[in-house]
């Protein structure tokens, strides 16, 4: 299957948009589609959980923009601050307010669309958005986590595949799990609890590992480090290739790649969470056995 097709669609997507661009402002349609697909995730978990507070516990603690904005600036955020001080390296938010600008601005917006309007999660509605996640997390996991450690002044640090994996998992996890550990979405008071992530089976989450594997996939394609290099041609051996000499696949091919199988483990994650038939005639089989 050719690739060229999802290049093209990146390469569109990157382009600095107007009106921002009359103003110099690099603001990009996949930034821009991230923002909003993050910000009404995050309103949907809300109220679903205000529904579900005021019928266990009657009336719940009263929302504030500045609690929602800062939910959404941890998560997108969070992960970056924790690595980026590890790497000696600013985080993106410390050198230009652009970002951190779009995601308050998208919060307002999407706050203030009126609830007959905003759509509930269904099945209908999450499949088609589950690539669109595939393609927004592979930039992050391909492009912008890599780049500061591939890249960074020290060699011990640039050649680590320990580092770049764990700044993977960190960076695309981190905000999460602060978010969780403290309550953020809960119609309560912040409280310290336990996250997700360190709950019974939460490791299994695809958010989880996905970040790593991808990354790593990424590296191996591209040869970004000499322990890719190697690794790639010991598995090209071990599958029985002759050539002398692996190539690594140039950035944009092997991100395009990494979209597509991120876009299909969504997919997947989204099929199963919502109970699709084969979900449930598997289930039943097991039982009989």
């Amino acid at each position: 299957m050719s690739l060229q097709p999802f290049i093209s669609l990146y390469r569109y997507a990157l382009e600095p948009i107007a009106p921002f661009s009359w103003f110099g402002i690099k603001i990009c349609s996949i930034e821009l589609a991230a923002a909003f697909r993050l910000c009404t995730v995050l309103r949907q978990i809300r109220e679903d959980l205000h529904a579900k507070h005021q019928l266990r516990a009657g009336a719940p603690e009263e929302r504030s923009f500045l609690r929602d904005a800062s939910t959404a600036l941890t998560i997108k955020f969070g992960g970056e601050a924790i690595i980026g001080p590890l790497l000696g390296v600013p985080p993106s938010f410390v050198l230009s307010g652009v970002s951190p600008g779009v995601y308050i601005a998208t919060q307002a917006i999407v706050e203030y669309i009126p609830e007959a309007i905003m759509p509930s999660m269904t099945l209908i509605t999450e499949l088609p958005l589950s690539v669109v996640d595939g393609f927004t997390r592979a930039l992050l996991l391909c492009s912008l986590i890599p780049t500061p450690v591939i890249t960074h002044a020290s060699p011990a640090i640039a050649s680590s595949p320990w580092t770049l994996l764990l700044s993977s998992l960190v960076i695309a996890n981190g905000g999460f799990f602060i978010t969780s550990m403290f309550s953020f979405l809960e119609p309560t008071p912040l409280t310290l609890t336990t996250p997700a992530a360190l709950k019974s089976y939460g490791w299994t989450a695809t958010d989880l590992w996905c970040a790593p594997f991808i990354t790593g996939l990424y590296a191996l394609l591209t040869h970004a480090q000499p322990f890719w290099v190697e690794l790639h041609s010991v598995i090209s051996t071990v599958l029985g290739s002759t050539g002398d000499k692996v190539e690594p696949m140039d950035p944009e091919s092997a991100r395009a790649f990494c979209a597509l199988i991120l876009a299909g483990m969504f997919f997947t994650r989204t099929a199963k969470n919502f109970g699709l038939v084969w979900k449930r005639s598997v289930a039943e089989k097991v039982k009989r056995q």
